[in-house]
């Protein structure tokens, strides 16, 4: 099998599975090195797929998910409820970043999907692993949230509003953080 042809496979598995998998899984399963895998992950985003590198492993993003970012603030005793809120609605927090004044964008990658993830992540909270990024800028974070549609999105955002976790924009802020084109409402500003 030549590079293309695993690259081409690593996209197939990466969508049956539709769950991260590890670089080491991908390894042993294409009897490669990781770093093999690694250089194959990039020619594949070059080729146009979305893969997502979690702390969990590689994620194809689907071509017809819908994302959108929100500005939110709470304590850090309503993470779980947040996080609950996103997925009991049809979401997947892909990501959390705090917009620093001084260090810029500054972002780590979640992937959560399901109950078992959120547990898994307050878990690592709790047992003082790290604590959440937002407690660098006073409570403010963002999150990118995926779904399959913009109506989910709406509902999230709608929800997110309801219980008083999104935040407006401020000046200072760039609005588009990924370099898209995006409307300001698809920032989850009210």
């Amino acid at each position: 099998m030549n590079g293309e042809q695993r690259r081409q496979q690593i996209v197939a598995f990466l969508s049956e599975c539709g769950r991260p998998v590890s670089g080491a899984q991908l390894a042993r399963r294409f009897s490669v090195s990781r770093q093999i895998i690694v250089q194959d992950v990039a020619l594949i985003r070059q080729g146009g797929e979305e893969v997502i590198s979690t702390n969990r492993g590689y994620l194809l993003q689907k071509k017809n998910v819908k994302t959108r970012v929100f500005k939110m603030r709470h304590t850090d005793d309503e993470v779980e409820e947040e996080l609950s809120l996103i997925v009991r609605c049809g979401g997947r927090a892909l990501d959390v970043f705090v917009y620093h004044k001084v260090y810029g964008v500054v972002r780590a990658p979640l992937d959560i999907a399901s109950g078992a993830d959120i547990a898994r992540y307050m878990e690592e909270i709790r047992t003082g692993k790290s604590s959440p990024l937002k407690n660098v800028t006073s409570g403010y974070h963002y999150h990118t949230v995926a779904a399959d549609s913009e109506e989910t999105l709406d509902r999230i955002q709608e929800e997110l509003q309801r219980r008083g976790f999104l935040a407006r924009l401020q000046e200072h802020e760039p609005v588009d953080f990924w370099n898209e084109e995006k409307e300001g409402d698809k920032h989850g500003e009210v």
